[in-house]
């Protein structure tokens, strides 16, 4: 088996020019630490700034002094963290889970706060010196350790949760005889997410992400105010505007929208990635294929041999939506023998692959395809040089579990018995891929492989896994509270439009009719068991069949969920010290701050609202979609929003086929050599530890790599940053380990 590491892919530059961790093995501080630097620093701003009367000056010496009582009292807490971390770890050679994520939180705030007040330090006396600007930001510097000391504490919380597993270490979820409404009712009062998404937003990535992810967010917030009509059309623009050139109004209004947003809101954001302006500029860098063919599977009748040489009928997908075409992806950078689509392409003629990638996107269940994961897919098949098929399964709120586990199976099948004759495949060894969700869908596949004794994988890679579809809170779930890309809000109201779909929510009908522009060698084919005799009789492609494959049109229909609203994570400090009040005041600058609301005039629409299901359209850069009348002109921060304890906790079956988890021991030992990837600023970290634990228990052949400084979907960025590109590098590293084994 390869060694087990971990990778730090973060760039150079102030984050990584001091060894603030000491290892986070080693708790004892020496003299000269970050931690007696940033000391030193702030109380040298607390001297200078004490006798300044203006109020820029007394909040830079409130700000101070605040960041010098939260450093008294984090100090110990980091020492019993770094004590408590490494009891979880996979191994040695692998240290990481969500205490180590939360400790790398702490030393990157130190970092970042010993920068502000050294810059404040240094341009304190020139006539330059811009104070206000250098206020804000130490007061978001001292918003933000104030936070991560809060969440430490909540970390001790989970720790005495723990519980030993079979492995005889303890288990980075929490015992069941604790409810997570006990953790979240106690961390949605007093963990202020603000101080994450404005001025520090990034701050605990590499430097290739960080400006990614405030462009991201700021698209986000503008997005939003097109999404939801609040306000006049003026209105709207100005503050979108003012996400650009004002972090603090950046801020409230991601937050407002991860807790509130409909699932809706999620999908549409998300479709944005597949439009024609978001991806022209990116498919220019990636390689061409000659191979990228859009192949429809039509739901016929379908058997399979078994191991012991019987036969069985594969059902058809039918949960839902009803029987409907599967489309899949076929991606490869040569042009083989039986493969759908050579005919049209020029060059040489290779001869079949033993090798088949089955993969499954992520999304959260609820969005995207293949065709934005084309991003890092297309430099996958050439660096691999192996055919590899991509599922574009049915979407929940619409099509909810097991709708997606049904037509992965079905594909699964389809793409075993038709490999030689159209994929240019022998099949010899099957490979499953897989990010995020698609990683998940790939273990309940295989857990469906066994339950009817099919070919068997032999090799499975998963990147950031999520494992326990389920509201299960652990230390590395709550990074959700600070996370961009996987903000908490979006990933429970995936989960739960995963596993509850539309039940109990009235549906109304919304329509998107995503860009239909192709990539440069994509072609489509509807490929039927009548396909197939033409296509025998043409060994080279598929020339004799080259009229018969017809496009089907695509079924774009929504359903509309308007899931309810929640309340914002609000901030309650007991410690009633002098910088514990500024703390209080100093958030109630942002609960108290309301964008401008619709004036009675503004309103007219919504008291003329007779509950039909009138729908407004509207087109954001080449996405055409509908929005109900009433959900648009409601404000995201409406007073009858519920706490998150009654939004987000939901009863979820223990289905091994939604919890890989959760799949039986007999079924697990079996598993083929499988490898995980991960990061470190992951909230799904503690899935892929304990899945990777559970399994080397059971002396599965497995590896766990834990990347440093990426986020949750880095795949995405792997054109656009160095350390995601480094990331996607070490992913092809582990599955040609798998397809050379």
């Amino acid at each position: 088996m390869p060694d087990n590491s971990t990778f730090d892919l973060s760039s150079s530059g102030v984050n990584s020019t001091i060894d603030i961790t000491q290892s986070s093995n080693n708790a004892d501080f020496d003299d000269n630490t970050p931690w007696d630097t940033l000391e030193q620093l702030a109380n040298g701003n607390c001297y200078y700034f004490s006798t300044h009367q203006d109020e820029n000056g007394l909040r830079i010496y409130s700000a101070s002094n605040v960041i010098l009582d939260i450093l008294k009292e984090i100090r110990p807490l980091y020492k019993e963290i770094s004590h408590i971390a490494p009891q979880f770890d996979f191994n040695e050679n692998t240290p990481g889970n969500g205490y180590r994520s939360f400790l790398s939180l702490t030393d990157k705030c130190i970092l970042h706060s010993i920068e502000i007040c050294q810059q404040i330090s240094s341009y304190k006396t020139s006539v330059l010196f811009r104070k206000s600007h250098y206020m804000r930001e130490l007061e978001a510097c001292s918003q933000l350790i104030a936070s991560l000391c809060t969440f430490l504490n909540h970390l001790k919380t989970l720790y005495n949760w723990s519980e030993i597993t079979d492995d005889g270490k303890l288990s980075l979820f929490p015992s069941d005889e604790h409810s997570p409404e006990e953790l979240l009712n106690q961390a949605g009062k007093d963990i202020d997410q603000y101080c994450f998404y404005g001025r520090c937003l990034g701050f605990q990535f590499a430097d290739s992400i960080k400006y990614l992810l405030k462009t991201i967010l700021t698209f986000m917030a503008s997005f939003s105010e097109v999404y939801y009509k609040n306000g006049s059309l003026l209105g709207r623009c100005t503050n979108s505007v003012k996400y650009m050139v004002d972090p603090e109004a950046r801020a409230r209004r991601i937050v407002n929208i991860s807790q509130r947003a409909d699932i809706h809101f999620c999908k549409t954001f998300w479709l944005l990635n597949e439009t024609e302006l978001v991806q022209f500029v990116p498919f220019l860098l990636i390689p061409s294929l000659n191979i990228n063919q859009i192949i429809s599977i039509p739901p016929e009748h379908l058997t399979l041999p078994t191991e012991d040489g019987k036969e069985i009928t594969i059902p058809i997908p039918n949960s839902h939506i009803g029987k409907k075409p599967i489309r899949v992806r076929l991606l490869s950078a040569k042009r083989r023998i039986g493969m759908v689509g050579s005919a049209r392409v020029a060059g040489e003629l290779y001869g079949s692959s033993d090798t088949l990638l089955f993969h499954c996107h992520g999304g959260g269940f609820v969005a995207q395809s293949s065709k934005c994961h084309e991003i890092y897919l297309r430099h996958w098949a050439v660096q691999l040089d192996v055919p590899l098929l991509s599922i574009d399964y049915s979407l929940a709120p619409e099509a909810p579990y097991p709708r997606a586990v049904e037509e992965i199976l079905y594909s699964y099948a389809w793409a075993l018995k038709h490999a030689n004759s159209l994929l240019g495949s022998t099949a010899k060894k099957i490979i499953f891929i897989g990010d995020s969700a698609g990683a998940n869908l790939n273990m309940a596949l295989t857990t469906k492989c066994f339950e009817l004794n099919i070919r068997k994988p032999d090799g499975i890679f998963m990147a950031y896994v999520p494992v326990l579809v389920e509201f299960i809170p652990s230390p590395a779930r709550m990074l959700g509270l600070t996370d961009p890309m996987l903000p908490f809000g979006f990933m429970m109201r995936c989960l739960k439009a995963y596993t509850l779909g539309n039940a109990s929510i009235p549906k109304i009908k919304d329509t998107v009719e995503q860009d239909s522009t192709k990539s440069d060698t994509e072609s489509f084919a509807e490929v039927s068991e009548s396909d197939l005799i033409a296509l025998a009789l043409s060994p080279n492609g598929d020339e004799t069949n080259e009229n018969k494959l017809t496009s089907l049109p695509s079924d774009s229909t929504l359903n509309s969920v308007s899931l309810v609203d929640i309340d914002p994570a609000t901030q309650t400090v007991n410690n009633q010290s002098t910088s514990q009040n500024y703390i209080n005041k100093f958030v109630n600058l942002y609960k108290n701050f309301t964008f401008n609301k619709p004036s009675a005039n503004n309103g007219n629409a919504l008291n003329n609202y007779d509950n039909s299901d009138a729908l407004t359209s509207a087109s954001f850069f080449g996405l055409t979609f509908n929005m109900r009348s009433y959900d648009q002109l409601r404000e995201l921060d409406a007073d009858d929003a519920k706490s998150p304890s009654e939004e987000f906790v939901f009863t979820v079956p223990r289905d091994p086929l939604l919890s890989p988890y959760r799949i039986s021991d007999n079924i697990l030992k079996l598993l083929p050599p499988t490898k995980i990837l991960t990061t470190d600023l992951d909230p799904c970290l503690d899935d892929s530890v304990m899945f990777a634990r559970k399994l080397r228990n059971l002396n599965v052949d497995v590896s766990l790599d834990i990347v440093k400084g990426l986020p949750h979907g880095f795949l995405s960025f792997s054109l656009m940053s160095k350390d995601a590109h480094e990331g996607s590098e070490l992913c092809i590293k582990r599955i040609k380990e798998l397809i050379d084994l």
